[in-house]
């Protein structure tokens, strides 16, 4: 294997052998349970239930895995895809963004998959989590591999791969072969994320966690992969250019995983700020006439959320969550914003169209120097009484440098979770989650959720 793939192996071996400190263990608990609140609160939507219609053409296979919330198993390959599109669907899930950007909860869908079908102890899991999450936040802090055409999957893959072949028991050798028959056929365009958004920009973290389960399976059979995947000929650097995939857990220093942004609306991560300004807002702007919009943001939040014509006239939700003018819109209009803001019927609202077309979104060089370690937006709003409204936010609740703590990520699961597990279930699980490293098997977990599907709720879009 090649140097960056003995690198990457090497700490996961590490890692796995040891216990991850308690800070990266309590955050790694965080964003478990932050993960599943996503899963479940998105249970009901049309895309889940094409995911979980999917996953269970493979029921009974071997190994197996749950689909979260259901009382069956299908193949973990798949029960990662099913799992990972949930907890992706409704844009809630945490981020991370340096250099490169993404979701780092997506290898959560891979590594509790792996956990579920070995049956891992609680342990276990979150050392491979932790590792998962260092492997795919530090290319995220080495490259800039987004502005090179290429989409989060192609770092999720390698970081789920790292974490499911831990699980898996893979020596050196078979861990080595995992990341290349993981990242290998897993190199994804960023045009997922361009443009009018499709269902696959829900799917596209859960498919390279579906992907790196089957490279580990296959890795365990006795396949073998590309022993030079990153530095050989036609590797990935001779695409994007040599860079140091740097891994500061191993020697010594703070993990990721505490650095890790979560949210508080269904949105882009860089819209979050924009909200929450809009949100305080509204009780001063509430039934007045309003003339302009203006967002002063951060170089990033244009480009990701105003700098396509799709982004000021969203037609689907996929896009609409990651249009800041649509989301400054629906904030004023509606005093909220939740999942209900992305229904069709508010996205063919004209009294919306209307705000978005007296917005202006601007980038503001003073904002752009405080990004990534803020995350900040300055929110003008004119009525036509003449008053000028101002907010700005420095960095939304939530973000690493104003975090959630666990009694807030608590409170998220249960809005999220309790209308489809009920509340009793969802203070077990919450309860097991808390002493996670003390199961001996992390199936039993599991099953605290897995009537939900029996439930009755209304359907979600």
């Amino acid at each position: 294997m090649d140097e960056t793939t003995a690198r990457l192996v090497d700490y996961a071996l590490a890692a796995r052998a040891g216990t991850p400190p308690a800070d990266a263990r309590e955050a790694c608990k965080r964003s478990l349970i932050d993960s599943f609140a996503c899963a479940l609160g998105a249970f009901d939507t049309p895309l889940a239930g094409l995911a979980r219609g999917t996953a269970r053409r493979y029921a009974g296979a071997q190994p197996a895995a749950s689909v979260w919330g259901c009382g069956w198993t299908t193949s973990a390959d798949m029960a990662a895809f099913a799992n990972g599109t949930m907890l992706r669907l409704l844009d809630l899930s945490d981020a991370y963004r340096v250099r490169s950007g993404g979701h780092p909860s997506d290898v959560i869908a891979a590594v509790i998959a792996a956990a579920d079908a070995g049956g891992a102890s609680g342990a276990a899991a979150i050392a491979a989590a932790v590792a998962a999450y260092e492997v795919y936040c530090g290319c995220c802090d080495s490259v800039d591999l987004n502005t090179m055409g290429w989409d989060q999957p192609v770092y999720g893959v390698v970081g789920s791969a790292i974490g499911a072949g831990m699980l898996f028991g893979l020596d050196r050798e078979q861990l080595g072969h995992a990341v290349g028959l993981a990242l290998a056929p897993s190199l994804a365009l960023l045009q997922t994320r361009r443009g009018t958004l499709s269902n696959w920009k829900n799917c596209a973290g859960a498919n390279a966690a579906r992907n790196a389960v089957f490279a580990a399976l296959l890795a365990r059979d006795g396949f073998t992969g590309p022993d030079a995947v990153f530095e050989g000929k036609s590797g990935l650097f001779d695409i994007t250019g040599r860079f140091d995939w740097d891994l500061p857990a191993a020697r010594g220093q703070a993990h990721r995983i505490t650095r890790v942004n979560l949210k508080n609306f269904p949105l882009c991560a860089h819209g979050q700020a924009g909200a929450w300004a809009a949100l305080e807002l509204y009780p001063a702007v509430r039934g007045r006439e309003i003339v302009s919009i203006q967002a002063d943001v951060y170089a990033q939040t244009l480009h990701e959320m105003a700098s396509e014509p799709s982004k000021w006239a969203p037609a689907t939700s996929e896009t609409a969550d990651h249009s800041l003018p649509y989301v400054l819109a629906v904030g004023l209009a509606d005093g909220r914003i939740d999942a209900a803001s992305f229904l069709p019927s508010r996205l063919a609202d004209p009294a919306l169209a209307a705000l978005m077309r007296k917005t202006e979104v601007t980038v503001d060089p003073a904002l752009s120097g405080r990004f990534p370690q803020s995350s900040p937006c300055r929110l003008t709003v004119r009525t036509a009484d003449g008053a000028i409204h101002v907010a700005e936010i420095a960095s939304a609740k939530g973000h690493a440098d104003h975090p959630l703590d666990a009694a807030a990520v608590a409170a998220k699961f249960r809005s999220l979770a309790q209308p489809r597990c009920g509340g009793p279930a969802a203070a077990a699980f919450l309860d097991a989650m808390q002493s996670l490293e003390e199961a001996p098997d992390i199936r039993a977990v599991l099953a605290l959720l897995a009537d939900t599907e029996t439930r009755s709720a209304e359907p979600r879009a």
